[in-house]
């Protein structure tokens, strides 16, 4: 009959293959379960349980509740039916008739209605829909589904979640009460703690309903979320999961996981959330490329930004983008690690204004070599040292290195570039300093165990690499500034920078050994300042601390020297540094250093700066606006010219105003070549 006819039924395989479940998980390398989240709240829904992983006791007290005959019908208990069918027109309370089977009927098509429904055309759809399901599912199978499928308290739908919900136990452990208390709700999910247990006490044929009572006001007020959860991952969760049911397996260990976390909360609880709450780690694997060990943040101090992924917020790099602007520079030849810079004051005159870097400690070393400098961070040398290579230069190798918050042309970083004055991601240091131990071959870091392996691709020279880990290595030109006993010395081989961002708001601590790299950032996610947290004392224990769990079986091992490499004993005059066996690349090496005299120093343009452009402010006087010329390494003879005009010799430093335009300053020597010369422009 065609008014009867209900829709088509799926089959047991169609069904368990329609199930989504409202989580989803995220798993490590090894298939062990990091986090969980939920992705859809319409309902809540844990993984299909196969029927063997259900409990015996649950089985039977579902049946007991909602269907005793449901083993000797066949979808149709009429039995049942005619008796409640009878306590009707008597006027009698009428226990329901629909079986299990006609319940998952309704489940499987939600437009057949309410399984309770009393309408004939509804009934009638029902039987029939539920002699559709018998001819083909198994007892078994119908039970399988009508437990995963069937709605209980709160907005739990299914055995999985409700067992976990309101028993915190998967649905294999649960016992004959908690049993009983689950099929006493299918009828009225929502019922009291009281209505509950009585009819828990009928279906179990129990005279004593007291401890039935406590049990079940006690799975009343449970209600957890999610007690399987093991939280390892949060902000990777996030970050990686976005469909309901989805499973991601990703490149962590969870060994490793747990390692870098139970390190940052250490540290964090050590250090006390009124000097800094929040941190991130990342730890990889040098050989392939994947991430171990993704901590965003753990369970802190911050109030309101306990949410924030650390290990992808852009941040200040401070002095951790030092060990790529000396690379640079060894390897185009312009620097060694034994050539000697001034840590000494110096104004660089810029587009806004006078630009004056100090050192950390606002002490200054004097002449010092480029191994001590980059070793113990000294940040006038480090600017010296991007004057000779360039900003927009070191700006292009910073991107080649995968630092792609740099995207703005070198002139908008300006000379701070070198101090690390632009913001970089965790992840983002993770993989430049996973190139440095790699010889100078940059590889995308990966995150999925199905993501293809990147490409290698050299960005540094192999030999620069080296002399640069060499340096980060070197715990005696370190001790400068950290001294000779810090949290960055390892009984083993390992390669390590630290750095502090503008106003104490970033800590970081990057560093290598032959096996892993691992990135570390502390500071508050909110971006208030820290407070009397330096680069040793924040980030570095969390570093040092993970580097020795990780090396537990083997130390480090330091890398074999490059072919582009060789080793010379230098000495340097005025004893500026004791002698000592020290690397060069290619045919740069020197065996004596000393400072070069001011007339041999090559001349340069320092102010304005090239590429500047100056505009005339109407509300000051325009005898008061000029702009100073002046130069450093001026040779005898030589003059300033600006434009086609003669302006006197270039040891004075005149002060000038240009009419409205572009202009070209020249420092011009007497067989009328140019030094130097930059352009600017006035409007």
């Amino acid at each position: 009959m065609v008014w009867t006819h209900p829709p088509a039924m799926p089959d047991y395989a169609q069904a368990r293959s329609d199930w989504r479940s409202s989580e989803a998980w995220l798993r490590d390398r090894h298939g062990r379960l990091l986090d969980m989240i939920r992705v859809d709240y319409s309902v809540r829904r844990l993984e299909w349980v196969p029927l063997a992983k259900i409990a015996p006791a649950v089985r039977d007290a579902i049946v007991a509740g909602e269907d005793r005959r449901f083993r000797a019908h066949g979808g149709v208990d009429w039995t049942g039916m005619i008796g409640s069918a009878w306590a009707s027109v008597r006027g009698r309370h009428a226990r329901g008739a629909s079986t299990l089977t006609m319940q998952l009927a309704g489940f499987l098509a939600p437009e057949l209605g309410d399984p309770g429904t009393r309408g004939l055309r509804g009934k009638l759809r029902q039987i029939r829909a539920a002699h559709a399901i018998e001819a083909g599912w198994s007892k078994d199978q119908i039970l399988e589904a009508y437990l995963n499928l069937a709605s209980f308290r709160g907005e739990n739908q299914g055995i999985g979640a409700a067992s976990r919900a309101l028993f915190g136990k998967a649905p294999d452990m649960l016992d004959g009460d908690q049993a009983l208390l689950l099929a006493a709700q299918l009828p009225a999910p929502q019922a009291d703690a009281g209505r509950i247990a009585r009819r828990a006490c009928r279906i179990g044929k129990r005279a004593d309903c007291t401890m039935m009572l406590a049990e079940a006001e006690g799975m009343v007020a449970r209600m957890q979320s999610g007690a399987d959860d093991p939280n390892l991952a949060p902000h990777l969760a996030v970050r990686l999961l976005s469909k309901p049911g989805e499973t991601v397996t990703t490149t962590l260990d969870t060994g490793v996981q747990v390692i870098a976390a139970t390190a940052l909360r250490h540290q964090l609880l050590g250090l006390g959330s009124e000097r800094v709450r929040d941190g991130a780690v990342i730890v990889v694997d040098n050989r392939t490329g994947d991430v171990l060990a993704y901590v965003g943040g753990v369970d802190g101090g911050s109030s309101t930004a306990s949410h924030v992924d650390n290990a992808a917020a852009p941040r200040q790099a401070g002095s951790t983008l030092k060990p790529f602007l000396y690379g640079h520079t060894i390897e185009r030849g312009y620097l060694t690690a034994a050539s000697i810079l001034d840590d000494l004051p110096v104004e660089l005159d810029t587009a806004s204004g006078l630009y004056v870097p100090k050192d950390y400690d606002h002490q200054y070393k004097g002449p010092v070599s480029v191994r001590t400098a980059l070793a113990g961070s000294l940040n006038v040398p480090a600017v010296r040292a991007l004057l000779v290579d360039g900003v927009e230069d070191f700006r292009d190798r910073l991107w080649d290195l995968g630092y792609r918050g740099l995207t703005e042309d070198g002139a908008y970083y300006g000379f701070s570039l070198a101090l690390g004055s632009a913001e970089v991601t965790l992840l983002e240091q993770a993989a430049a300093y996973r190139t440095l131990a790699d010889a100078g071959f940059y590889r995308p870091l990966r995150l999925r165990l199905d993501d293809p392996v990147g490409t290698r691709r050299p960005v540094m020279a192999p030999g620069a690499a080296w002399i640069v880990d060499d340096i980060l290595a070197d715990a005696n030109a370190r001790s400068v500034t950290f001294g000779l006993d810090s949290a960055l010395r390892l009984p083993f081989w390992a390669a390590t920078k630290t750095g502090t961002s503008k106003a104490m708001r970033d800590n970081w601590c990057v560093g290598f050994s032959d096996r892993f790299t691992v990135a570390v950032w502390v500071g508050n996610a909110e971006g208030d300042s820290m407070t009397h947290v330096s680069g040793t004392s924040g980030a570095a224990p969390i570093w040092r601390e993970i580097m020795l769990a990780l090396h537990r079986d083997r130390p480090g091992r330091a890398p074999a020297m490059v072919p582009q490499v060789h080793a010379r004993m230098v000495r340097f005059a005025g004893a500026v540094e004791p002698a000592r066996p020290e690397y060069f690349l290619g045919n740069t090496g020197q065996t004596i250093l000393a400072q070069a005299p001011p007339a041999a120093r090559r001349p340069h343009i320092v102010s304005p700066v090239s590429g500047s452009v100056y505009a005339l402010d109407p509300d000051i006087p325009t005898a008061h606006q000029r702009i100073r010329f002046a130069a450093v390494g001026v040779s005898p003879g030589q003059r300033w010219r600006l434009d086609a005009h003669d302006l006197g010799d270039a040891t004075e430093t005149p002060t000038i105003l240009p009419p409205p335009g572009a202009h070209r300053l020249a420092l011009v020597g007497s067989d009328g070549k140019a030094a130097d010369q930059i352009l600017f422009t006035i409007k």
